[in-house]
């Protein structure tokens, strides 16, 4: 039986899983643990939930989903991916060979080592302002980052927030950001808070209050696998084409990776998408 290998159990990853082992293919996620979606506070804007629901619980219903279908959950690390006379994904707990490889480890929320911050996700540190922008509406925030990327959050802020303090962590600025921005160029001690975030400590022993603070460092998660083997990238963005496929043959992209809009929503239809098409290229072989 022809078998897919998938990397990244967020949103992409198991709604590719689901499609895929629908179609008859055996399938194989390889997940490092909870991801991006697992520290989402709370959605509210997911087709066919009422009420709010928390990242944690719609990535637990996702993955018991594909584990009812026969999708195989693997604990691991992904460190490269090869071909020699097939593809083969190499991890910590040794290779995975595929018929199909389907990258879907989201983008990668690089988080510094900030006393505070790993204890506070999901009580007033953010990974998605999109996502989460509605929650601190009137409130003061701050965006921890100093590029386009952290560019981007700031603009979906502002309009929502009552204002923005943009905390570079001693790094400089690569990009123009609006003059209402405060610029704080300070290395960041520590975020402040007891069960929710009350504000930032920076050198020098300045402090700002802050209802949250938005971390949006990192690049594309999956894109160094891509590059492995040659596929095309633009910047931190994987390529694909109609079906999902990189400029490799059997090997898809599907969710962050592949840019635009970093919403579950477009997660899951990508996934579906490559689950699809994966297994139907499987079919025809």
């Amino acid at each position: 039986m022809p078998n897919i290998v998938i990397i990244g159990s967020g949103p992409a990853g198991v709604s590719a899983a689901l499609y895929a082992a629908r179609a008859g293919v055996e399938t194989t996620v390889l997940t490092k643990g909870p991801g991006a979606l697992d520290r989402a506070e709370l959605i509210q804007n997911y087709y066919g939930f009422a009420e709010p629901i928390s990242g944690a619980e719609l990535e637990r219903r996702g993955i018991e989903g594909a584990k009812a279908l026969g999708v195989q959950f693997v604990t691991t690390e992904a460190v490269g991916l090869t071909y020699m006379d097939k593809l083969t994904v190499e991890t910590l707990a040794g290779d995975f060979p595929a018929d199909a490889v389907i990258l879907a480890t989201g983008a990668s929320r690089a988080a510094p080592h900030i006393p505070g911050l790993a204890g506070l996700e999901g009580h007033g540190v953010s990974y998605c302002a999109t996502c989460d922008a509605f929650f601190y509406r009137g409130r003061d925030v701050a965006v921890l980052g100093s590029g386009e990327y952290a560019l981007h959050e700031v603009q979906a802020l502002l309009p929502v927030v009552k204002s923005v303090t943009l905390l570079t962590n001693g790094s400089p600025l690569t990009a123009s950001f609006p003059p209402e921005v405060t610029v704080c160029p300070e290395k960041v001690n520590a975020i402040l808070g007891e069960e929710r975030v009350s504000g930032v400590e920076l050198s020098g022993g300045k402090t700002v209050a802050l209802s949250g603070v938005f971390v949006v460092l990192g690049v594309a998660g999956s894109t160094a696998l891509a590059r492995k083997l040659g596929a095309e990238v633009d910047g931190n963005r994987i390529l694909v084409d109609e079906h999902m496929q990189t400029t490799l043959p059997g090997l898809y992209a599907a969710g962050d990776c592949t840019g635009g809009l970093l919403q579950v929503a477009k997660a899951v239809y990508e996934g579906a998408l490559a689950g699809t098409e994966a297994a139907k290229a499987l079919r025809k072989g």
